[in-house]
Protein backbone atom coordinates (compact mmCIF):
# COMPACT_ATOMS: atom_id res chain seq x y z
CA UNK A 1 0.00 0.00 0.00
CA UNK A 2 1.20 3.52 -0.83
CA UNK A 3 0.06 6.99 0.15
CA UNK A 4 1.07 10.33 -1.45
CA UNK A 5 2.07 12.31 1.62
CA UNK A 6 3.24 15.93 1.48
CA UNK A 7 6.41 17.44 2.91
CA UNK A 8 4.65 18.81 6.00
CA UNK A 9 4.01 15.88 8.31
CA UNK A 10 2.00 15.64 11.53
CA UNK A 11 3.03 12.70 13.68
CA UNK A 12 1.30 11.68 16.90
CA UNK A 13 4.27 10.02 18.58
CA UNK A 14 2.83 7.61 21.09
CA UNK A 15 3.89 7.67 24.71
CA UNK A 16 4.43 3.91 24.41
CA UNK A 17 7.14 4.70 21.86
CA UNK A 18 8.85 7.49 23.81
CA UNK A 19 8.46 6.13 27.35
CA UNK A 20 7.37 2.45 27.41
CA UNK A 21 8.83 1.56 30.83
CA UNK A 22 11.62 4.11 30.82
CA UNK A 23 12.69 6.73 28.30
CA UNK A 24 13.78 4.83 25.19
CA UNK A 25 17.08 6.59 24.53
CA UNK A 26 18.05 4.23 21.72
CA UNK A 27 14.81 4.86 19.81
CA UNK A 28 14.96 8.61 20.32
CA UNK A 29 18.52 8.70 19.02
CA UNK A 30 17.40 6.89 15.85
CA UNK A 31 14.28 9.04 15.57
CA UNK A 32 16.38 12.19 15.72
CA UNK A 33 18.58 10.89 12.88
CA UNK A 34 15.43 9.99 10.96
CA UNK A 35 13.92 13.48 11.19
CA UNK A 36 17.25 15.17 10.46
CA UNK A 37 17.57 13.11 7.27
CA UNK A 38 14.45 14.87 5.93
CA UNK A 39 14.56 18.44 7.27
CA UNK A 40 17.50 19.66 5.09
CA UNK A 41 15.32 18.78 2.08
CA UNK A 42 12.54 21.16 3.10
CA UNK A 43 10.41 18.78 5.15
CA UNK A 44 8.59 20.07 8.23
CA UNK A 45 7.47 17.94 11.16
CA UNK A 46 4.77 18.58 13.73
CA UNK A 47 5.36 16.10 16.56
CA UNK A 48 2.63 15.57 19.16
CA UNK A 49 3.76 13.47 22.12
CA UNK A 50 1.80 11.03 24.23
CA UNK A 51 2.32 10.42 27.93
CA UNK A 52 3.35 6.78 28.09
CA UNK A 53 4.42 5.04 31.26
CA UNK A 54 5.24 8.25 33.11
CA UNK A 55 1.58 9.32 32.89
CA UNK A 56 0.44 6.04 34.43
CA UNK A 57 3.01 6.30 37.24
CA UNK A 58 1.54 9.63 38.38
CA UNK A 59 -2.05 8.52 37.87
CA UNK A 60 -1.56 5.30 39.83
CA UNK A 61 0.25 7.12 42.65
CA UNK A 62 -2.52 9.70 42.96
CA UNK A 63 -5.19 6.97 42.95
CA UNK A 64 -3.52 5.37 45.98
CA UNK A 65 -3.73 8.62 47.93
CA UNK A 66 -7.10 10.10 47.00
CA UNK A 67 -10.27 9.56 45.04
CA UNK A 68 -9.07 10.39 41.55
CA UNK A 69 -11.58 12.09 39.27
CA UNK A 70 -11.43 11.67 35.50
CA UNK A 71 -10.49 15.35 35.19
CA UNK A 72 -7.56 15.06 37.60
CA UNK A 73 -6.46 11.84 35.92
CA UNK A 74 -6.56 13.65 32.59
CA UNK A 75 -4.55 16.60 33.90
CA UNK A 76 -1.84 14.29 35.22
CA UNK A 77 -1.69 12.65 31.80
CA UNK A 78 -1.65 16.02 30.03
CA UNK A 79 1.33 17.23 32.05
CA UNK A 80 3.13 13.95 31.34
CA UNK A 81 2.63 14.54 27.61
CA UNK A 82 4.00 18.06 28.01
CA UNK A 83 7.09 16.74 29.80
CA UNK A 84 7.66 14.36 26.90
CA UNK A 85 7.05 17.24 24.49
CA UNK A 86 9.75 19.31 26.18
CA UNK A 87 12.09 16.33 25.95
CA UNK A 88 11.48 16.06 22.19
CA UNK A 89 11.79 19.83 21.69
CA UNK A 90 15.10 19.76 23.55
CA UNK A 91 16.37 16.92 21.35
CA UNK A 92 15.62 19.05 18.27
CA UNK A 93 16.63 22.32 19.93
CA UNK A 94 18.62 23.67 16.97
CA UNK A 95 15.71 23.41 14.53
CA UNK A 96 12.61 23.34 16.76
CA UNK A 97 10.14 26.08 17.57
CA UNK A 98 10.99 27.05 21.17
CA UNK A 99 7.28 27.15 22.02
CA UNK A 100 5.64 23.84 22.90
CA UNK A 101 2.07 23.88 21.61
CA UNK A 102 -0.07 23.38 24.72
CA UNK A 103 -3.27 25.07 23.51
CA UNK A 104 -5.17 25.32 20.26
CA UNK A 105 -4.19 28.21 17.94
CA UNK A 106 -1.04 28.90 19.97
CA UNK A 107 0.99 28.30 16.80
CA UNK A 108 -0.78 29.55 13.67
CA UNK A 109 2.00 28.91 11.17
CA UNK A 110 5.03 26.63 10.96
CA UNK A 111 8.15 28.75 11.24
CA UNK A 112 10.65 26.01 12.10
CA UNK A 113 11.47 22.59 10.65
CA UNK A 114 10.16 20.96 13.85
CA UNK A 115 7.18 21.99 15.98
CA UNK A 116 6.30 20.02 19.12
CA UNK A 117 3.01 19.78 21.00
CA UNK A 118 1.62 17.95 24.01
CA UNK A 119 -1.79 17.57 25.61
CA UNK A 120 -4.23 20.47 25.74
CA UNK A 121 -7.37 19.94 27.75
CA UNK A 122 -9.17 17.23 29.77
CA UNK A 123 -11.22 15.02 27.50
CA UNK A 124 -8.88 15.52 24.55
CA UNK A 125 -6.20 12.95 23.83
CA UNK A 126 -3.02 13.73 21.93
CA UNK A 127 -4.64 11.96 18.95
CA UNK A 128 -7.23 14.74 19.06
CA UNK A 129 -4.48 17.38 19.35
CA UNK A 130 -2.69 15.99 16.28
CA UNK A 131 -5.90 15.90 14.22
CA UNK A 132 -6.86 19.42 15.33
CA UNK A 133 -3.42 20.78 14.43
CA UNK A 134 -3.55 19.10 11.03
CA UNK A 135 -6.98 20.57 10.35
CA UNK A 136 -5.97 24.07 11.52
CA UNK A 137 -2.77 23.97 9.45
CA UNK A 138 -4.57 22.54 6.38
CA UNK A 139 -2.57 19.32 6.42
CA UNK A 140 -4.71 16.47 5.04
CA UNK A 141 -3.48 13.64 7.23
CA UNK A 142 -1.98 12.64 10.58
CA UNK A 143 0.39 9.74 11.16
CA UNK A 144 -0.48 7.90 14.37
CA UNK A 145 2.87 6.33 15.27
CA UNK A 146 2.20 4.27 18.34
CA UNK A 147 2.09 0.68 19.47
CA UNK A 148 -0.48 -0.93 17.15
CA UNK A 149 0.76 -1.36 13.59
CA UNK A 150 -2.78 -1.51 12.19
CA UNK A 151 -6.44 -1.09 12.94
CA UNK A 152 -7.89 -4.56 13.53
CA UNK A 153 -11.42 -5.84 13.02
CA UNK A 154 -11.40 -6.98 16.68
CA UNK A 155 -9.29 -6.23 19.73
CA UNK A 156 -6.09 -8.23 19.00
CA UNK A 157 -5.36 -8.44 22.74
CA UNK A 158 -8.63 -10.31 23.32
CA UNK A 159 -9.16 -12.19 20.05
CA UNK A 160 -6.46 -14.34 18.47
CA UNK A 161 -8.22 -14.27 15.11
CA UNK A 162 -8.25 -10.47 14.84
CA UNK A 163 -7.40 -9.36 11.30
CA UNK A 164 -5.58 -6.17 10.27
CA UNK A 165 -7.46 -3.69 8.08
CA UNK A 166 -5.55 -1.78 5.42
CA UNK A 167 -8.18 0.91 4.74
CA UNK A 168 -11.47 1.98 6.26
CA UNK A 169 -13.71 5.02 6.59
CA UNK A 170 -14.11 6.97 9.82
CA UNK A 171 -17.69 5.68 9.98
CA UNK A 172 -16.48 2.08 9.73
CA UNK A 173 -13.73 2.73 12.26
CA UNK A 174 -16.17 4.20 14.78
CA UNK A 175 -18.12 0.92 14.80
CA UNK A 176 -14.98 -0.88 16.00
CA UNK A 177 -14.30 1.19 19.11
CA UNK A 178 -16.33 2.30 22.16
CA UNK A 179 -18.21 5.58 21.79
CA UNK A 180 -17.03 7.12 25.04
CA UNK A 181 -13.62 8.57 25.90
CA UNK A 182 -12.02 7.79 29.25
CA UNK A 183 -8.54 8.72 30.58
CA UNK A 184 -5.91 6.20 29.53
CA UNK A 185 -8.11 4.93 26.71
CA UNK A 186 -6.29 2.52 24.37
CA UNK A 187 -7.14 2.27 20.68
CA UNK A 188 -5.34 3.42 17.52
CA UNK A 189 -7.48 6.61 17.54
CA UNK A 190 -9.77 7.42 20.46
CA UNK A 191 -13.52 8.15 19.99
CA UNK A 192 -13.29 11.96 20.41
CA UNK A 193 -10.41 12.19 17.94
CA UNK A 194 -12.23 9.88 15.51
CA UNK A 195 -15.26 12.17 15.64
CA UNK A 196 -13.04 15.17 14.82
CA UNK A 197 -11.38 13.27 11.97
CA UNK A 198 -14.77 12.44 10.50
CA UNK A 199 -15.97 16.04 10.84
CA UNK A 200 -12.88 17.64 9.29
CA UNK A 201 -12.15 14.95 6.70
CA UNK A 202 -8.60 14.61 8.02
CA UNK A 203 -7.14 11.17 7.36
CA UNK A 204 -5.27 9.11 9.95
CA UNK A 205 -2.49 6.70 8.99
CA UNK A 206 -1.81 4.09 11.66
CA UNK A 207 1.73 2.66 11.77
CA UNK A 208 4.05 1.02 14.26
CA UNK A 209 5.92 3.97 15.79
CA UNK A 210 9.06 1.93 16.45
CA UNK A 211 9.44 0.85 12.82
CA UNK A 212 11.30 3.80 11.30
CA UNK A 213 12.09 1.85 8.12
CA UNK A 214 8.37 1.48 7.48
CA UNK A 215 7.76 5.14 8.38
CA UNK A 216 10.44 6.19 5.90
CA UNK A 217 8.77 4.12 3.19
CA UNK A 218 5.48 5.90 3.90
CA UNK A 219 7.06 9.36 3.66
CA UNK A 220 8.85 8.47 0.42
CA UNK A 221 5.67 7.22 -1.23
CA UNK A 222 6.77 3.59 -1.18
CA UNK A 223 4.91 0.49 0.00
CA UNK A 224 4.32 0.58 3.76
CA UNK A 225 2.44 -1.43 6.36
CA UNK A 226 -0.39 0.23 8.24
CA UNK A 227 -4.00 1.37 8.07
CA UNK A 228 -5.45 4.44 6.37
CA UNK A 229 -8.63 5.87 7.91
CA UNK A 230 -10.41 8.43 5.74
Amino acid sequence: MRYPIGKTVVIALGGSVIYPDAIDISFLREFKKFVLSFTPKGWRFVLVTGGGHVARVYQQAAAKLTVLTDEDQDWLGIHATRTNAHLIRTIFRDIANPVVVDARHKVKALTHPVTVGGGWHPGWSTDYVALALASDLHIPEVIIAGKPAYVYDKDPHKFKGAKPISECSWKEYQTLIPRKWSPGFHSPVDPIAAKLGAETGTRAIIVNGKDLKNLKALLLGKDFEGTIIS
